[in-house]
């Protein structure tokens, strides 16, 4: 539209973009601090945790430093893990490895597996009992600056606008929210994040951060195969041994289990499709069985950031923060990113209230947090991810090296050599993969997963998956990977269809985008921009 909008200007203190962990953190470690500051949340979701997915086992160290006392305050964290499993898959065989044997970092005595929707639902009632205003169903769309390039807050979408950017009847737009600072915790491949890395240099000299999508499905299960309690993670089949990823089983209350699964997105085949690794995995006898009789309730997917240290940016910038995830604070071997994504808030509220009292500068929370334990324990970590470019069996032994005989103290830190959108080769150079037909029982057809997202978008709104080049998917993409949209994609949102001139033609089916911004990381052309649709729309995860 090209006439000028008259926007409605709201001020706070501080504007934190993004209602998970880390934004809630930061929002109730504030208002602890200083009661009379002003602070809202925007989230894109519907409600809070409608966009919210996690395995979850969560590690309460940072929970317990927020909210001392949150096991007399009705919190949704019930299951404590009682026992562990770890498991090497061939496709016929299971081989179990003693979890004595693994190391500190992927023990989970003391944890607890939890819904982490329902926890942030938690969270946002705690922040709300505190005066923090949360507003779902508002995304942020743009980023607004001064004239010396500084933030000063966002401006939520425009509603009612049709596919061409027209005013429908129905047309309100957007509002300015300004803050003396803005918070940016997007989480995982945060579309504003992406900008202000770019705009302001933030990963200047790091290695290119690297991702994971991960799969989860829950399923109420014969009462004889439930352990409550119980976590399992598996490795092996049926990803080959230079494809990064594994599963995990998560026994809740209920008669419940978290089934998921997570792949690299450095994956170098172009046949490989990560939901059909996942549903595959399903027929596996050892997981087969446990599904006998079971029922699928809820299926979800959604990018992890899993660069670690040396790939996360600078974080912050004049007038604003980047934390949590939206940085890359997730502890991969771990397979943990709540709690880390909390200190990260929970520092960000220290830096913010010391720049408002004391005119100090926000550079303060580099080094607040290079002198907290979550700089500590990802230090640690750093090099158990880029040690699986070696191949599953040496990363492995590498990792035993690393994590249990020197503690993650090596001297020396491995770096990432490659983006995970340059790793695919041409799909005509690579092992074709061939995926069992899908039963209706264990292994289900994409649009019968994305129908138990809830996912819902309003009709006739711009398309929010933006194509810099549209010549791209045909002319290079179909060529020379066959177009692997057809196939990252976990939500069928992209097609090849054969078009009435009989040629082939890109097919987006935005409607049915569930927000894990998988293209966003993996088109290998980067042609592929995943921008805020309407607000409140996307998927509605209920206890994930």
């Amino acid at each position: 539209m090209s006439e000028n909008i008259v926007r409605e200007v709201m001020e706070y203190d501080v504007v934190i973009v993004g209602a998970g962990p880390a934004g809630l953190s930061t929002a109730i470690k504030l208002k602890q601090l200083k009661k009379d500051i002003s602070v809202c949340i925007l989230e894109k979701g519907a409600e809070v945790g409608a966009h919210i997915l996690s395995g979850n086992v969560f590690e309460t160290r940072a929970l317990d430093e927020l909210i001392p006392d949150w096991e007399k305050k009705n919190t949704p964290i019930k299951t404590k893990v009682t026992d562990e499993k770890f498991l090497f898959l061939t496709n016929k065989f299971s081989l179990s490895w003693p979890t004595w044997l693994l190391p500190s970092v992927q023990k989970n005595h003391g944890n607890y597996i939890i819904s982490l929707a329902n926890f942030c639902r938690w969270l946002a009632n705690q922040a709300e009992e505190l005066g923090v205003e949360i507003f779902p169903g508002f995304a942020a769309t743009n980023i607004l600056y001064d004239e010396n390039n500084k933030v000063v807050g966002v401006q939520t979408g425009d509603m009612g606008l049709d596919r061409d950017g027209n005013k429908k009847d129905r047309f309100e737009p957007g509002i300015e929210i300004k803050g003396k600072v803005t918070i940016f915790a997007e989480g995982c491949r945060g579309h504003l994040g992406k900008e202000l890395i770019k705009k302001y240099n933030l990963d200047y000299n790091k290695s290119p951060q690297q991702y994971g999508i991960g799969f989860k499905e829950i399923w109420e299960i014969d009462p004889k195969f439930h352990h409550e309690g119980l976590v399992m993670h598996t490795v092996g089949w049926p990803l080959k041994n230079d494809t990064y990823g594994g599963s995990f089983c998560y026994h809740a209350e209920n008669k419940q289990i978290f089934l998921g699964y997570v792949i690299g997105l450095d994956y170098k085949n172009s046949n490989l499709s990560p939901y059909d690794e996942f549903q595959k995995f399903k027929t596996h006898k050892k997981i087969k069985t446990m599904l006998k009789g079971a029922k699928r309730i809820a299926y979800g997917a959604r990018a992890l950031i899993e660069g670690g240290i040396q790939s996360l940016p600078k974080m912050f910038m004049p007038g604003a923060l980047l934390i949590g995830c939206d940085a890359g604070t997730l502890n991969m071997p771990k397979i943990k990113g709540t709690h880390t994504a909390m200190k990260s808030g929970i520092i960000a509220a220290e830096t913010i209230f010391e720049h408002l009292e004391n005119s100090k500068e926000l550079d303060i929370y580099e080094k607040k947090f290079h002198n907290s334990w979550i700089y500590e324990e990802l230090h640690k970590a750093r090099n158990v991810k880029p040690s699986f470019r070696f191949g599953l069996l040496l990363a492995i032994i590498f990792t035993g090296i690393d994590q249990i005989i020197f503690r993650g103290n090596l001297p020396f830190t491995l770096k990432h050599h490659k983006a995970d959108h340059q790793t695919l080769k041409n799909y005509k150079e690579c092992p074709k993969i061939t995926y069992p037909k899908y039963d209706g029982e264990v292994t289900f057809d994409k649009t019968s997963s994305v129908y138990l997202t809830g996912t819902n978008h309003v009709d006739n709104q711009p398309v929010h998956l933006v194509l810099k080049d549209s010549s791209l998917p045909i002319k290079y993409n179909l060529d020379k990977y066959d177009e692997p949209a057809q196939r990252y994609c976990p939500a069928g949102v992209y097609e090849i269809q054969t078009n009435s001139n009989n040629r082939p033609e890109f097919i987006i089916n935005s409607q049915n985008c569930i927000h894990c911004k998988t293209c966003d990381i993996k088109e290998p052309s980067q042609n592929i921009n995943w921008v805020a649709p309407e607000g409140g729309g996307g998927p509605n995860y209920a206890n994930m």
